[in-house]
C-alpha cells in the first residue's frame, strides 16, 4: 500500500496520530519544537512517540526561533532529518547543516512576489509549504499556487477536502499536501475525521 502523493502531517502530539500516519505510509510527520507553541513536544515526548513508528521521516517545526536557537534545540532531537521554518535565509543555513528544509508561508504574504520567491526556493532546494486563511481557496489563490508550483516544489496545506484533494494534486502540479494532526480524546482513542477521509482517498490499494 502507498499514497498517490507526498504527504506531511504537521503538529503531531500523540502516538495514535503517529502510528496511523506510519500505517498509511505518510512521508513526513512534524513536531512543534518551540516551547511557546500549543503543540510543543519536548525531547522525552518525542522519543516516546517516534520510538514506536517506522517508515517515515520527522520534521522539526519552527515559527519564530532564531537560527542559533533552532540549531541548539535540534541537538536534542537527533532523529529529525527535516526542518520547517518561516525564514528562507535560516533554512539555507539549516540545509547547509545537513537538514532537508521546508519554507512555510501564508499565500497572502507572497501573492505579489510569487515568482521571485519560487525562483529563490528552487535555487536553494527548499520545499514550499503554502498555507492560507481562505477556505475554500479562491480562484485567485488557485492561480497563484499554480504559478508557484511550476517553478518550485509546493506542498499545499490549505483548502483541502476529500472531494478536491486529487484534483488539486493533479491540476496544480503539487509535490504533495500537508494536513494537521489532532488531539487525542483520551490516550489511545482518536477521532481522525477529515484527516483520515483525505488519506483514504489518496490510498493506493495493493
Amino acid at each position: 500500500m502507498a499514497l498517490k502523493t507526498f504527504v506531511k502531517i504537521s503538529g503531531i502530539t500523540n502516538l495514535s496520530d503517529a502510528r496511523y500516519c506510519a500505517g498509511m505510509y505518510v512521508n513526513l510527520i512534524g513536531f512543534a519544537l518551540e516551547e511557546n507553541s500549543e503543540k510543543f513536544i519536548n525531547p522525552d515526548q518525542f522519543k516516546e512517540i517516534t520510538g514506536w513508528v517506522s517508515g517515515l521521516e520527522f520534521v522539526g517545526e519552527f515559527e519564530n526561533a532564531s537560527l542559533e536557537n533552532a540549531l541548539e534545540i535540534l541537538k536534542d532531537y537527533p532523529e529529525i532529518t527535516w526542518v520547517e521554518h518561516t525564514r528562507i535565509d535560516d533554512l539555507v543555513a539549516l540545509r547547509d547543516a545537513g537538514y532537508q528544509v521546508i519554507y512555510k508561508k501564508d499565500l497572502a504574504e507572497v501573492r505579489h512576489m510569487e515568482i521571485d520567491v519560487a525562483t529563490k526556493l528552487k535555487e536553494e532546494g527548499i520545499v514550499f509549504h503554502i498555507t492560507s486563511n481562505d477556505d475554500p481557496l479562491t480562484e485567485s489563490d488557485i492561480e497563484v499556487i499554480s504559478k508557484l508550483s511550476q517553478t518550485c516544489e509546493v506542498i499545499l496545506g490549505a483548502g483541502l477536502t476529500a472531494e478536491n484533494v486529487e484534483e488539486y494534486t493533479d491540476t496544480l502540479h503539487l509535490k504533495g499536501i500537508v494536513l494537521e494532526g489532532g488531539e487525542e480524546i483520551k490516550p489511545g482513542l482518536k477521532d481522525f475525521d477529515e484527516l483520515a477521509d483525505i488519506l483514504e482517498v489518496l490510498e493506493i490499494e495493493d
